[in-house]
């Protein structure tokens, strides 16, 4: 059962920051649980605000049904009771509401509603898809406004009017005027956080906009420097932003940047880079080349970003 009312959990997660785990697996690329609690545990020892299991760094998009629920009820006994897990809601109507009731009968405490699959759709339809997935649920739900589900800020409005556990909007498009109309439209109903890939790049300007979080996918492999980058950018100090940009952040987009898909595979490969390997890539996906792994760790130990101050721990 969930610790948190709706509007707990939006009041912890807008003033942190949040992540989301790999999912790991075996050489078979099977779920390998035990390692997956491991690196949950490893994340939940710092003081993050939220984890995101089975998400898109968590390579939802190529888990079944089934081995979503695995994946969130083994994220919900490791860690539930030291940091909210949420969990996503995926592809149709039906299994959306399946990913939701599973999630609660886990534990956890929230739901990332991820855009349905390969259709296009109008806002009446978004309206109705997120709508059903709210009713059949007393967890909180956010909004993922990215790919085929661009969702206009009355669409939002609607869906806070209706919902009192729709909670939060996260952006993954970056198209400010839109921004700027969602978040006039709502204000402080809901909260904002930014999801656009590798975050840390534009979570600067979108504080302006009212995002006073994001998901770092880093943080899953670096997570003392992702905290402290978090931190800078809550204080909007912008040359400590920006020496942290040019010292990891942009290098690292370089390598991102080598192959479509490689926004997932580095995270992984920043975890065999730090000791910490929590298995490949399912297909269509491919893991980081040797010369790319390669580049990935010289950096990592070249920018001292696996180190910081200070301890950052949980106490």
């Amino acid at each position: 059962m969930a610790q948190h009312t709706p509007q707990e959990l939006a009041a912890r997660l807008k003033d942190g920051l949040l992540s989301f785990p790999v999912t790991a697996f075996d050489a078979d690329l099977l779920f390998d649980e035990h390692t997956y609690r491991q690196h949950l545990a490893w994340q939940a020892s710092y003081p993050v605000a939220g984890l995101f299991a089975a998400g898109g760094t968590g390579e939802g998009f190529s888990l079944t049904v089934e081995e979503t629920a695995t994946v969130v009820a083994a994220a919900v006994a490791e860690v539930g009771d030291t940091v909210p897990v949420l969990a996503p809601a995926a592809g149709n109507t039906a299994q959306a509401i399946r990913n939701a009731t599973d999630a609660a009968a886990a534990g956890a405490e929230g739901l990332l509603l991820l855009p349905p699959y390969l259709t296009e759709a109008d806002q009446e339809g978004l309206l109705a898809h997120a709508s059903a997935v709210c009713a059949a649920t007393d967890l909180g739900v956010i909004a993922y406004n990215r790919a085929n589900a661009v969702y206009s800020a009355e669409t939002i409005a609607r869906l806070a009017e209706r919902h009192e556990n729709f909670i939060g909007f996260k952006d993954g498009i970056g198209d400010i005027e839109h921004l700027t109309k969602v978040y006039a439209a709502n204000g402080d109903r809901l909260f904002y956080l930014g999801g656009l890939p590798t975050a840390e790049t534009f979570a600067l300007p979108l504080l302006q906009l009212g995002m006073s979080t994001y998901s770092s996918a880093m943080y899953n492999f670096v997570p003392e420097f992702a905290l402290a980058f978090y931190a800078d950018v809550r204080a909007q100090d912008r040359a400590a932003v920006t020496e942290k940009l040019n010292r990891f952040v942009l290098p690292y987009l370089q390598i991102r940047d080598r192959a479509k898909g490689y926004g997932v595979s580095i995270i992984k490969g920043g975890l065999k880079a730090v000791g910490r390997d929590a298995g490949g890539v399912r297909p269509p996906l491919q893991d980081l080349t040797a010369t790319d792994l390669a580049d990935l760790k010289t950096l990592i130990e070249t920018s001292s970003a696996t180190t910081s101050g200070t301890s950052l721990q949980r106490a």
